[in-house]
């Protein structure tokens, strides 16, 4: 059994632990909330977009842009989006296994794959990896990135598609469903896809200045630059909770072995203190013979 002092040590070397972890927890419930706050309030520029690609699809416009234009894939570019920084479970363990299976599946089929890693983690793994063509690498964006730091991801999925050199573009992300629960997920965004909606009375009568054609263009551009703000959003989001909660497991586990090793340092004192009365009744029986 270790000494008493040991035990000490141990003790104030696990609540030490403990009280980092817990405020990286109380920092990480922070960041979570403004980036669940960020998540939800780019949702209204997303639906009203999908309204606006629902009627024009209906009228046959997206027909004739070259966004919305399908191939046969023989050539893709992933944008895989992990963190920074560890310390959040298994948040970039999952996304490597996601983008690992989506390079076997390219080479099973024959597909030429090119890569775009955004977060210090998924670049590590991504040059680890043979063979990988990489276009850039992206580290330490802000949880809520701004039109500088997204251009020049855009205009390289699209240079890239536009051009025929790959022919879909697909994003490599967590998904942010609810503190609980996030999933990654393998989203396309070129060619340029959207969800169908209703269509409400002021999209259908509206009048589009020059002509449906030249707004769709600044409509359809937009949409894929949202869907990647999207999907940096919800990874953020994604990150910053699934570090809460282990940072929250850790103190947890912090706590329960601060007690298991209090009640072991209690039972030393208390054995010490048996031990010491013991010798004290026999040295008293000594004397008295």
């Amino acid at each position: 059994m270790a000494s008493t002092q040991q035990l000490k040590s141990r003790i104030r070397s696990v609540k030490s632990t403990k009280q980092i972890t817990k405020a990286m927890q109380m920092v990480a419930a922070s960041k979570m909330r403004r980036a669940q706050e960020s998540v939800k309030a780019s949702e209204d520029y997303t639906n009203t977009a999908n309204e606006l690609l629902t009627f024009f699809a209906s009228q046959g416009v997206t027909d004739r842009h070259p966004f919305f234009q399908e191939r046969t894939v023989k050539s893709r570019l992933l944008i895989v989006i992990a963190g920074d920084k560890g310390l959040a479970g298994a948040y970039n363990s999952n996304i490597a296994k996601t983008y690992i299976n989506e390079l076997r599946d390219d080479k099973k089929n024959n597909i030429h794959t090119k890569s775009i890693a955004v977060g210090r983690k998924a670049s590590q793994y991504a040059v680890r990896l043979n063979h990988t063509d990489i276009l850039g690498v992206y580290e330490n964006l802000p949880d809520k990135p701004g039109a500088n730091e997204l251009q020049a991801i855009l205009d390289t999925a699209i240079a890239q598609f536009e051009s025929g050199v790959v022919d879909a573009v697909d994003v490599i992300y967590t998904k942010f469903i609810s503190g609980m629960n996030q999933q990654v997920t393998v989203k396309r965004i070129l060619p340029a896809g959207f969800d169908e909606t209703d269509v409400s009375d002021d999209v259908v009568n509206a009048v589009y200045e020059p002509n449906a054609e030249e707004v769709l263009r600044a409509v359809s551009y937009r949409l894929v630059l949202a869907q990647i703000f999207q999907a940096l959003l919800d990874a953020r989001a994604s990150e910053h909770s699934m570090r809460m909660m282990a940072m929250k497991n850790a103190t947890d586990n912090a706590s329960e072995l601060a007690d298991d090793l209090t009640l072991e340092m209690n039972k030393a004192r208390q054995g010490a203190i048996t031990q010491e009365l013991a010798e004290i009744s026999g040295g008293v029986e000594a004397l008295s013979e």
